[in-house]
């Protein structure tokens, strides 16, 4: 690797901790410079040689930065996006891209006028589990599908205390926090749908924004299911696919937001021990006859992203999530809130 791209975090949670400082301290590729710590100024001691500043403000206008990643809370997403790029650099958006469609394409249109780039953080592409599913459904065993549930689930019975996420406010709740994982793997294995229908709640007294909903999305021979509920204590599968020739069981199985927030330092081997059971159940008709298959999957790992990522900064490759990608996404959410509002479904324009 010829140029080691220069990479500034805007902030330090949980994004930062588990899913950014990691690669890029440890990637080859890129060299991470700066880290904005509003309450200290202290440094990292697992990111000696890695510069600490207080704002975001002092980062975004560094001579001494090439990649901007803004993993601060999505209701500043467009206003620190809109100053990385207004200051020339490139810039990496954790997920959800941006509280509206809207935003997000104002962000697209300067990029591209400034002649700069833009990826967004799907890491959960990059799951194991989602891997597996992508792979047998591409294979065609289970022939046409006709149903298919995608969701996602915790056991969290009080408030977490983050008002961006929970609290009443643009870009809070689970529609936006999960559905945006569940709705861009929906996009990623079955495209655009013709119509959408959402069930938004509030299970939890102590928050003011949804923590559960279902959200359908109608294709023209077939329906997909995306759930999420903050009070399921039993762990449901993550994938359940339904085909004329068969059917797929996935269980979420996924170590590695675990294992990051062990200290695990993640490499481009594989750098996660092997499951100790099984978790692909596969149900296949075959001459009229039912056969049972249990598999294991292959380990998933996010460092691939950051590899594509670099290819793509270095002009060596195509962007691994494209804010195009994203911002699809949020239309997503934005009509099933409206879907919510009205109880009706509601129609996706091409």
């Amino acid at each position: 690797m010829n140029k080691r791209i220069r990479v500034g975090l805007c902030a330090y949670g949980m994004s930062g901790k588990l899913f950014q400082a990691p690669f890029f301290a440890h990637h080859p590729g890129f060299s991470l410079d700066y880290i904005v710590r509003r309450s200290t100024d202290e440094k990292i001691d697992l990111y000696p040689d890695t510069k600490i500043l207080r704002d975001v403000e002092n980062l975004v206008h560094s001579d001494e930065v090439d990649l901007i990643v803004v993993n601060t809370p999505i209701q500043t997403h467009f206003n620190y996006a809109l100053k990385a790029l207004s200051a020339g650099k490139h810039i990496l958006v954790e997920k959800p891209f941006t509280v509206t469609s809207d935003e997000g394409e104002k962000l697209i249109r300067l990029a591209r006028q400034n002649n700069l780039k833009i990826t967004v953080f799907q890491n959960r592409r990059w799951d194991r589990d989602f891997l597996k599913t992508k792979d047998v459904l591409q294979s065609g065993i289970l022939g046409p599908l006709h149903e298919a549930t995608i969701r996602f689930d915790r056991y969290r019975i009080q408030a977490s205390g983050k008002i961006h996420k929970e609290g009443n406010l643009p870009g809070a709740g689970a529609l936006y926090d999960l559905g945006s994982h569940l709705i861009d793997q929906a996009l990623c294995l079955f495209g655009k749908p013709e119509y959408i229908f959402a069930d938004l709640m509030r299970l939890r007294p102590d928050v003011a924004s949804d923590d559960y909903f279902e959200v359908h999305l109608y294709y023209p021979k077939m329906k997909v299911h995306l759930v999420s509920n903050v009070m399921s204590a039993t762990t449901l599968p993550g994938y359940v696919f339904l085909g004329e020739k068969g059917s797929l069981i996935q269980q979420r199985s996924d170590q590695q937001e675990f294992l990051l927030g062990k200290g695990h330092i993640p490499s481009g081997q594989s750098w996660q021990p092997v499951l100790t059971n099984n978790d692909t159940s596969i149900c296949l008709i075959e001459n009229g006859k039912k056969h049972n298959y249990e598999t294991m999957t292959n380990p998933g790992n996010y460092y691939l992203f950051f590899d594509e990522l670099y290819k793509y900064l270095s002009d060596e490759g195509t962007n691994p999530v494209t804010p195009q990608d994203a911002c699809e996404t949020i239309k997503l959410i934005e009509l099933a809130v409206r879907s919510d509002k009205i109880k009706s479904a509601v129609r996706i324009d091409a």
